[in-house]
């Protein structure tokens, strides 16, 4: 039952006590293929047995995709799973036809079969792909990896590192993945969370570095519910875009950085501790804090530091227009465990909170639980929207919003930086806004992925 007060105070109290490869050709459109198959990874330390997982090529992560902006994505998906499986590529804004989502842009995938995904990357920034079918299995296995769109000219650094951040949920003897995804709890509660942290698959990341050096990290949040509160030592570091967007100037990381589920943070920083010392990213959590990536410093890279960075290059179509002639919408979030939920809409019918927990059904939006045959909103292309969100619940929520980024509108009437994520914590009134330029059924759903499963799903239509 966590606030954005209480997770930030439990937090900065803990940072106190802190000193594209090649491959295989599709025998469709005669692109690289990216395959969905199981595999096995050292996730556990070297004493616990290697755990059985889902990869895209058989890697955790899958392989990080490179693309220029302006540049075209261009993969056939073969499923050798067996269970239908999708790919969505999270915050590109894309066409409809490719987003990836059973039931609203494509079927799912069967067993055996191929999809060919073909769109324009029209930003540059730090995206990611993941299942979309099931995804609160398939994503917990593994099935996910980073999507980079370079801009035409980048910052001045020496090197980027992409830090895929995750946690499992593992048996503590055999080092095997929890195979109860719709746990009663998990639902009902905060979500699935893990008792293994890794980044890029690893417990134990470890990245050399030099004295003074300058990276580009490109921080990606692949939990199915875990918030990380990220923090650097012998760093000094700005962040300079969110969720891909750039910020129209570099914000000096001074606390901790949040990162809810599906949520992105690209950081630049300069290596400020001495050779033969460490620096890490740091974790925050339950009033300790903990490596997540250790950088140990081997060697100067220059005898000077470089001035703070630049901002990144805008993507096209950031402008804001004004909101006055805004459509206005509400979504109400309500249910969970210690929820006020009494009754909700259910496949057509109102069915009590016993009935729709019998059913594994615990959070509706506006009084309706899941899916609807017909859209929250149906809105004409261009018109632009503002969007009230009221987090009537106990627990955090990752709101994410398929094929458009969005800004929010702060106390002070002011505009947030674009993000296709936004975290809403127990009580929260928030106020999103964005102009609906792409045409499509946009899904828009929490992405505590156990929360989606069990009720936090509805959708847009951009007409």
């Amino acid at each position: 039952m966590t606030t954005r007060r209480g997770f930030l105070l439990g937090a900065t109290g803990a940072l106190a006590m802190a000193g594209l490869p090649g491959g295989a050709r599709s025998q469709s459109g005669g692109f690289p293929v990216l395959q969905a198959r199981q595999a096995s990874a050292q996730l556990a330390p070297s004493s616990y047995p290697k755990t059985d997982i889902w990869g895209y090529d058989g890697l955790i992560p899958g392989p990080a995709l490179r693309v220029r902006q302006g540049g075209r994505v261009q993969r056939s998906f073969h499923n050798g799973l067996q269970q239908a499986s999708s790919v969505h590529w999270h915050g590109i804004r894309i066409d409809n036809a490719m987003d990836g989502v059973p039931g609203l842009t494509q079927e799912a995938v069967p067993p055996g079969a191929t999809f060919d995904y073909d769109f324009v990357a029209p930003d540059a920034g730090t995206y990611w792909y993941h299942a979309h079918n099931r995804s609160v299995e398939q994503v917990a296995r593994g099935l996910y990896g980073a999507l980079i769109v370079e801009e035409a000219a980048g910052p001045d650094i020496d090197r980027e590192e992409t830090l895929i951040l995750d946690d499992w949920r593992l048996n503590p003897e055999t080092a095997q993945i929890d195979p109860d995804f719709t746990s009663f709890h998990d639902l009902s509660h905060a979500g699935r969370l893990g008792n293994l942290i890794t980044t890029n698959g690893q417990h134990d990341l470890s990245v050399g570095v030099r004295k003074n050096e300058r990276l580009r990290l490109r921080l990606i949040n692949a939990a199915n519910a875990k918030i990380f509160a990220l923090a650097l030592s012998g760093f000094e570091g700005w962040t300079v875009a969110l969720d891909g967007m750039p910020l129209k100037t570099p914000e000096p990381v001074s606390d901790v950085v949040l990162l809810g589920p599906g949520q992105r943070a690209d950081l630049i920083v300069d290596v400020t501790a001495e050779d033969g010392e460490t620096a890490y990213l740091l974790r925050a959590e339950n009033e300790q804090v903990f490596s997540q990536a250790a950088f140990p410093v081997g060697g100067v890279a220059a005898a000077a530091r470089r001035p703070a960075p630049d901002a990144l290059p805008p993507n096209p179509n950031m402008q804001f227009p004004d909101l006055a002639e805004a459509e206005r919408l509400r979504l109400n979030m309500e249910g969970g465990a210690m929820g006020r939920l009494d009754a909700a809409i259910l496949d057509g019918n109102r069915k009590t909170f016993r009935q729709l927990a019998d059913s594994r059904q615990f959070w509706a939006f506006n009084g309706t639980v899941g899916m609807t045959d017909t859209p929250l909103a149906e809105i004409a292309r261009g018109r632009a929207v503002r969007l009230e969100i009221v987090n009537d619940t106990v627990f955090p929520h990752a709101m994410h919003l398929h094929g458009m980024h969005f800004r929010e509108v702060l106390e002070d009437g002011t505009f947030g930086p674009l993000r296709d994520t936004l975290l809403t914590f127990r009580g929260e009134r928030r106020e999103i806004a964005f102009v609906a330029d792409n045409p499509g059924d946009w899904l828009f759903h929490c992405h505590m992925l156990s929360h989606a499963a069990s009720g936090m799903m509805t959708w847009l239509r951009v007409t």
